[in-house]
């Protein structure tokens, strides 16, 4: 079992009496049915329904404080609390940006023999075990009550790689990307019965009538891998572009009738020059849906 305090990793905290409803009406998922203990995946999105920052939400326990503590990128917490602030208008709602004092270690390959205050497994994937908020001092600690062998945080993601769990800022451009094509929709981070949000109308227009032709996918490299933001190209044709890599697999954003029509013509698929695979020809046809859990 492997632990590692996540340097990018930031968090906002959201209090007072208004803050779940303030909060459900803006972001992806279901703010109703977060509690301690338990996280789950989201965004927030511009009305045009592209995703302006992702993140994982939890409650903290009245021992804590209480209020909500999202588990965002670090060089965007400053940003979400205060699109928060803005958003707020009369709410009765608190935003403090405590990246500063409270930052992200994750926990994986294994159950962790001990669980500090607010951990809580990661909603996105089963395979990226636990997260758990804490000052970065206390990593070393939490790590051996754990269990786990504390390792820097490239080998965190390298696993989340191998997991096919894209990363805003690497893998897709903040506000550039619908959350289908990051495949929130098959990580449990758009919940499709809970009501209006920011950009929810186009989010549930794409779901229904399909039309999510982009998806971040998984490939396999033989070596040396291209720079994120490369482009990928089947023969001299562009279909998509390269994201994060590490270990022989990376992931990439593309066009799947372009991929899916290279393929069945054998075209190989290159990007900076380098060749690259898609890991799972099948998923780019028919990828099933995974249901909010």
């Amino acid at each position: 079992m492997k632990a590692a305090f996540l340097p990018d990793r930031g968090v906002v905290k959201v209090g007072g009496e208004d803050a779940r409803n303030f909060l459900n009406g803006l972001v992806t998922t279901d703010v109703t049915l977060v509690r301690p203990g338990l996280g789950r995946f989201g965004a927030l999105l511009t009305p045009q329904g592209k995703i302006t920052i992702d993140f994982i939400i939890t409650e903290a326990p009245a021992d804590h404080g209480g209020g909500f503590l999202i588990d965002a990128p670090r060089t965007l917490a400053k940003a979400l609390a205060d699109k928060l602030g803005f958003y707020k208008l009369r709410a009765k709602v608190t935003v403090e940006n405590r990246s500063d004092d409270l930052g992200v270690i994750a926990i994986w390959d294994g159950e962790p023999s001990t669980k500090p205050d607010l951990s809580f497994a990661d909603p996105r994937h089963a395979a990226l075990g636990w997260r758990i908020l804490a000052p970065e001092g206390l990593a070393p600690k939490i790590a051996d009550l754990a269990g786990a062998e504390l390792v820097d945080s490239a080998a965190y993601d390298a696993h989340r790689i191998a997991a096919g769990v894209p990363c805003g800022g690497l893998d897709f451009v903040y506000g550039d990307a619908f959350p289908h094509e990051t495949n929130m929709d098959r990580l449990h981070g758009v919940d499709f019965d809970k009501g209006c949000y920011v950009g929810q109308e186009v989010v549930s227009r794409m779901q229904h009538r399909g039309t999510a032709r982009t998806r971040a996918v998984r490939i396999t490299l033989d070596g040396a891998a291209s720079a994120p933001g490369t482009a990928v190209v089947a023969g001299d044709k562009p279909i998509g572009t390269m994201g994060s890599s590490a270990g022989g697999v990376g992931l990439a954003l593309i066009r799947t009738d372009r991929a899916i029509d290279a393929l069945d013509a054998g075209t190989p698929l290159t990007s900076g020059g380098l060749a690259i695979r898609i890991a799972d020809p099948d998923a780019l046809r028919a990828a099933p849906k995974q249901p909010i859990v």
